[in-house]
């Protein structure tokens, strides 16, 4: 498969998650950020979820800049978390990257929305609230960034081993 192939499936396989019937934040971008830090160069690696972020973006529409900036911001954190586990992909390091990635994200995302929104008091109690009101929200993004990425890096690591035309561990 090209990597041109592979970096438009990418792209859809993204933007359709956020489009069909799903949980609240069960989507594959965290897991395309995650795959895209570990297989893509550095440019690809940082445009594919950004690219795929934007154009569902387009159709579900813009909101707070500065809450945008944090998802945004969040994802690139999590392609910098694949490429710090490029040379270290085993299953353990996938897991553990695609729970950190999500960790990070929900931090970024909930402070950004008791800073910048009008629902929560802007002090302590009303950023633990954010915190806490937000977990169902960030279990469905931590189930989902778990399962894409499985279905994602499993899949092609399987596909890997069993043709050996994609035999390299990184798309250039």
């Amino acid at each position: 498969m090209s990597k041109n192939i592979l970096i438009y499936l990418l792209i859809i396989l993204a933007v359709a998650t956020r489009f069909v019937p799903h949980p609240a934040n069960f989507t594959a971008i965290g897991a395309i950020a995650l795959f895209s830090g570990l297989y893509l160069n550095k440019k690809q690696a940082m445009a594919i979820p950004m690219i795929a972020m934007f154009v569902s973006d387009i159709f579900i529409g813009f909101y707070s800049p500065y809450i945008m900036a944090s998802v945004y911001f969040g994802f690139a954190i999590t392609v910098l978390l694949g490429r710090y586990l490029k040379n270290k992909i085993k299953l353990g390091n996938i897991i553990l990257g695609a729970i950190s990635g999500s960790v990070i994200f929900f931090l970024l995302t909930n402070t950004a929305v008791w800073a910048f929104g009008t629902m929560y008091t802007h002090n302590l109690s009303g950023l633990f609230q954010s915190y806490y009101l937000a977990i169902p929200f960030w279990h469905n993004e931590l189930f989902g960034d778990l399962f894409y990425s499985s279905v994602l890096i499993g899949g092609y690591e399987m596909i890997k081993k069993l043709s050996p035309q994609i035999n390299t561990a990184t798309i250039k």
